[in-house]
């Protein structure tokens, strides 16, 4: 034993904030419940993947991003927050649910534009060109990408006018 280590004294054992594991828990239950309950879908058919197999792999990209989260924070904990800024949460979550009130009567590529836009140009603050193609891009490829790619139909809107322009 050194002078050295008499002297300096023991590290505190570290310690992750309650609300940071509550975090992990919660995104590790809901990977769990993912995995699960996909399962029930059926992962493998005669032709190939089943219905279940992408929220399977979800589910276990989940868990395994909450474990990861975990030993990150048992390595380093995260620095005490300064607090919840309840505007944020509060735009959020009421843009969500005008978005999904909204998403059958205008259809899923102009409400996901208007609310990518929001949140891009109005609350990230980013410049008019950068909003306007992300936005852009987001809601038409997501569309795209889901009708064709993935042929699963999302919504288109209601009124015929937009309807007749692929909206």
């Amino acid at each position: 034993m050194t002078t050295e280590s008499l002297l300096t004294k023991p590290e505190r054992a570290i310690r992750v904030a309650p609300s940071v594991l509550t975090g992990i828990g919660a995104f590790t239950a809901v990977g769990v419940y993912v995995l699960v309950s996909s399962v029930g879908l059926g992962l493998w058919t005669s032709l190939g993947p089943g219905p279940g197999m992408f929220p399977f792999a979800m589910g276990g990209v989940l868990v395994a991003m909450s474990a990861l989260w975990l030993v990150q924070e048992l390595r380093r904990p995260s620095e005490k927050a300064d607090g919840i800024d309840r505007g944020v949460v509060i735009s959020v979550v009421v843009s969500l649910v005008v978005l999904a009130s909204v998403m059958d009567l205008l259809g899923f590529q102009l409400s996901m534009f208007l609310f990518l836009l929001y949140h891009l140009k109005l609350r990230g603050r980013r410049t008019w060109v950068a909003s306007l193609i992300i936005a852009l891009a987001g809601s038409v490829g997501a569309f795209y990408a889901f009708n064709y790619g993935l042929n699963v139909a999302l919504p288109v809107s209601a009124f015929t006018p937009l309807n007749l322009i692929g909206l």
